[in-house]
Order: structure tokens, then C-alpha cells, then sequence
């Protein structure tokens, strides 16, 4: 397994990290995780040199950190690290940030987090997190050695970004990161501000929420002919990896086979040549004009108050977007049932300021609702 290390950083980290956000589920509308399945999971990674695994108060509705902290459990303590992230949105004062901290390691089943970060800072919550003196509760946390490095995660703009990192006390910063969104969402900017800074560079999305596995066939054929043997999930992979400010590639597996393709391409990494980024250019020209919502599944705008399952609404629209098949649009969308689908939505706005990816919401929705109603069969 390849790895990285990082001046002040300290451990040598694996530049394959595991993300603990999209886990097996027993049933894809609950949280709950299919236990056998992710252990194994956890199991190869593991067996493999991963040593990196990153999870969140609120994945998986919570029950995310109590699986990981089980999961690893069998292993020596100082043979992985853990990573953990504070739902500062969810703290009004600072013995509200406390008692998540402590909480979150008791679930985990640890003294200490490896890493630990605000989670998913942006101009509203860097003001959130001040007031609610969030950032002295970690920084304490710190002092106690409870949290070995701080970083944070992060969705905004580059300015956004320079005026966090200006607050002094970060050791790395997480942002989302990958071919399409390497200016589409000035993600290139972003890794830019975090050099300038001398921070080293955690990946979230680097395949898009899976987006930049399932791309259309003309994106696949042209990957294809170049690497018969590399899925289109590595290639993206390779991507943000190729950077060199990078400390570790987040990614969030959900089936055995992703695991295995994963470690594969950093067991035998291969930084991408300049042919090859310029392939990956072309991807991205095919990847716009197909008409796809920048939707990486990631969640943050659930719950619905109309009942409107959206990720799932973009998912399923994304995919005839890419492949223009008519009989699977109709069965996912049937399947997903009345009370998930697009017509539901009122356009309350709700979901809008939550998007990481600023994406106008109700907008898109309407967009899927006039596809379904083209597509799906009157009664």
C-alpha cells in the first residue's frame, strides 16, 4: 500500500483511506449497516495496509462510529488511525461540544482520535462554530492529547477557505476533490489555499459519489481504450492521488469489489501522465454536456419536509442522463415508491442551504419531475 508522510503530521499514512459514509446497509432506506459485510470489508482494507479510516457523528444517522470502533476493535490501537468530525451545527454552547467529543469516543471505543476535524465548515458555520465556542473545545481536547491532529472538512469557496485556514491552528484541511469538480467547483483553488498554507490535503469525492464510476459510454470507451484493465473509479482515484500535497484519498466503499479495486490501484500506484490528464480532460468536456445534477449522494439535505427522497430523485435522473435508458429509469423511479419522488416537492427551500455542492435544489427537481412524467406510463 502506498503511503505519505507529512512534516508535523508524524505517522506515515496510507494513501488509501477508508470513508465510513456509504457502509452496506441492510435495508437502503435505513441506516442500519450490514455488520458481516462491512467487517469484511473493513477486514481487507485493513489486511492490505489501509490504515486510515474516517467516520462522522452523523453517518449513517449515528450508528457509523459504533461500527468502526467495534469493527477495529481486534486490532493493536497504534496500527490504525481513527478519524472522527464535530457536528458543530448541532453544538449552542461549549459543554454541548464537550459532551459530543466524549461521546463520539466512547462509541468508537477509544481513548484518542488520530484526526479529528469541524466538520463541514463554511462561512455560516465558521460564525457558528466561534460563537458556540466549538473551536476551544477542541483545541483543549488537544491539549489533553484526546486529539492528536485537528484539521476540518470543508464546502465553500476559495476565500471562504483562506479565511478559515488564517485561523492558525490547523494540522491538514479535507476537501472535495476530483477531476470534474478540479474547476467546475474550484477545487484546484482549494488545494492551492491548503499548499500555500503548508497543510496537507485530505480527498473526500474523489469519484464524485460514485458519479465518475457510472459515466456515460462514451466517457467509459474512451478510459477503456486507454487502461483495458482499470475501472473508471480508478482513474479518478489515480487523479487525486497524483497530487502531491495529498496526505490520504477518502473513499467511501460500499461492496467488497470497491474495496478490492481500490487498494489495487494504490497498491500499484501510478501517478497520471500528462497524456493521461489530458484524457481525463476530454472525460470532463462529455461529463458537462450530458446534462447530470452535481448530486454526490452525500445526504446533508435530508430529511425532506415533503417526504421527497433526493439523492435518490437525482441518482436515478442522473443515470438516464448518462445512459438514456428509458425501461431502468422507470423501474427505479416506481421503486422508490410514491412518497420519494419528485412531485412531492414543494420548493420550500429547505434542502438549498445545506447542499455542499450549492446545487438549486427545487430547480433540478423540477427537472426530474418533467422527465418522469415524459417517461413514466399514464394510468
Amino acid at each position: 500500500m502506498e503511503k505519505r508522510k507529512f512534516r508535523g503530521v508524524g505517522p506515515e499514512l496510507s494513501l488509501l483511506g477508508f470513508g465510513c459514509m456509504r457502509l452496506p446497509k441492510i435495508d437502503p432506506d435505513k441506516p442500519d449497516i450490514q455488520q458481516i459485510q462491512a467487517q469484511e470489508m473493513i477486514d481487507y482494507a485493513y489486511e492490505h495496509g489501509v490504515n486510515y479510516y474516517d467516520t462522522a457523528w452523523p453517518y449513517h444517522q449515528g450508528l457509523s462510529e459504533t461500527f468502526i470502533g467495534k469493527a477495529l476493535k481486534k486490532y493493536p490501537r497504534d496500527s490504525f488511525h481513527l478519524v472522527s468530525k464535530m457536528p458543530g451545527w448541532e453544538a449552542k454552547k461549549p459543554e454541548d461540544a464537550s459532551y459530543i467529543f466524549e461521546r463520539q469516543l466512547e462509541k468508537c471505543q477509544v481513548e484518542y482520535f488520530d484526526f479529528y476535524l469541524a466538520h463541514a465548515m463554511n462561512a455560516e458555520r465558521l460564525v457558528q462554530y466561534k460563537e458556540a465556542g466549538v473551536f476551544d473545545v477542541l483545541l483543549e481536547k488537544k491539549k489533553e492529547g484526546k486529539i492528536r491532529h485537528l484539521g476540518f472538512s470543508f464546502h465553500d469557496s476559495p476565500e471562504v477557505l483562506k479565511k478559515i485556514v488564517d485561523l492558525g491552528f490547523w494540522e491538514f484541511g479535507q476537501i472535495q476533490l476530483n477531476y470534474l469538480d478540479w474547476t467546475m467547483q474550484r477545487a484546484r483553488e482549494q488545494y492551492d489555499v491548503l499548499q500555500a498554507a503548508g497543510l496537507p490535503v485530505v480527498v473526500m469525492e474523489p469519484v464524485r459519489g460514485g458519479a465518475l464510476h457510472s459515466l456515460c459510454p462514451q466517457a467509459v470507451e474512451l478510459l477503456k481504450k486507454a487502461g483495458p484493465d482499470a475501472s473508471p473509479a480508478s482513474w479518478a482515484i489515480r487523479f487525486a492521488a497524483s497530487l502531491p500535497g495529498v496526505m490520504t484519498v477518502l473513499s467511501g466503499m460500499t461492496t467488497l469489489e470497491q474495496v478490492k479495486d481500490n487498494v489495487k490501484t494504490m497498491e500499484n500506484f501510478k501517478p497520471l501522465t500528462d497524456d493521461e490528464k489530458k484524457l481525463l480532460e476530454q472525460v470532463v468536456d462529455i461529463y458537462q454536456q450530458s446534462k447530470t445534477v452535481p448530486c454526490t449522494g452525500c445526504r446533508y439535505c435530508m430529511d425532506c419536509p415533503a417526504g421527497v427522497d433526493i439523492p435518490l430523485m437525482f441518482s436515478i435522473y442522473n443515470q438516464y442522463q448518462l445512459n438514456e435508458d428509458k425501461q431502468a429509469f422507470v423501474k427505479a423511479y416506481a421503486e422508490a415508491g410514491d412518497s420519494k419522488q419528485a412531485h412531492h416537492c414543494v420548493a420550500c427551500r429547505a434542502c438549498v442551504p445545506k447542499c455542499p455542492q450549492g446545487i438549486e435544489i427545487p430547480d433540478r427537481m423540477a427537472d426530474v419531475k418533467k422527465l418522469a412524467d415524459r417517461l413514466m406510463p399514464k394510468e
